[in-house]
């Protein structure tokens, strides 16, 4: 897959790397903008207040899919249900949201598992196989939650995730299965 990552910071970048490794041809693109012509994948890996900004510096977007990978640590734009959602009225393509919900400064240990962890994500049907495809090849077991519009209770979860991690787990991994699975 041609993917073009748009932030260069810990999750898009280390993302970007995972799928390269993966086989992928991967462009990253900071602040200064650049082209998505080409792309069969757009990631959203900006802080989510700099999203409208770091949208219009790019050229190509219309209609792509885009995966938002924005977390609402920084605040939203509370114009839109979820920050899913106000990427994909900038883009205007099917959309997921995903590697929202778990920890950048683990990507490098994600192989060493002794499963794959999990990666919860909502999305757009045009998008899903595609997100699950990009989850699996990151070293991650996607876990589809729903269309679109549950993209916010992804965006809500933060808060539960760093207070696990402030109480002394530190960044974690989790697994989600059904019964016999783990």
């Amino acid at each position: 897959m041609n993917i073009v990552v748009i932030g260069r910071g810990n999750v898009g970048g280390g993302l970007a790397e995972l799928w390269s490794r993966a086989g992928h041809q991967v462009t990253t693109l900071g602040r200064e903008g650049g082209d998505a012509s080409n792309a069969d994948v757009v990631v959203v890996a900006v802080p989510s207040t700099a999203i409208a900004d770091a949208l219009k510096a790019v050229t190509g977007l219309a209609g792509k899919l885009t995966i938002d990978a924005t977390n609402a640590y920084a605040g939203r734009n509370d114009a839109f249900p979820s920050l899913a959602h106000e990427v994909k009225s900038i883009v205007g393509g099917p959309t997921a949201k995903s590697f929202c919900a778990n920890f950048a400064a683990l990507y490098e240990q994600i192989s060493a598992q002794r499963l794959p962890p999990s990666n919860l994500f909502a999305a757009d049907n045009e998008a899903r196989i595609p997100t699950e495809t990009l989850i699996r090849d990151a070293g991650y077991e996607p876990v589809f939650i729903g269309d679109l519009d549950r993209a916010r209770s992804l965006e809500d979860i933060l808060g539960v995730l760093f207070a696990a991690m402030d109480g002394g787990l530190g960044p974690f991994f989790y697994r989600m299965a059904p019964p016999g699975r783990l």
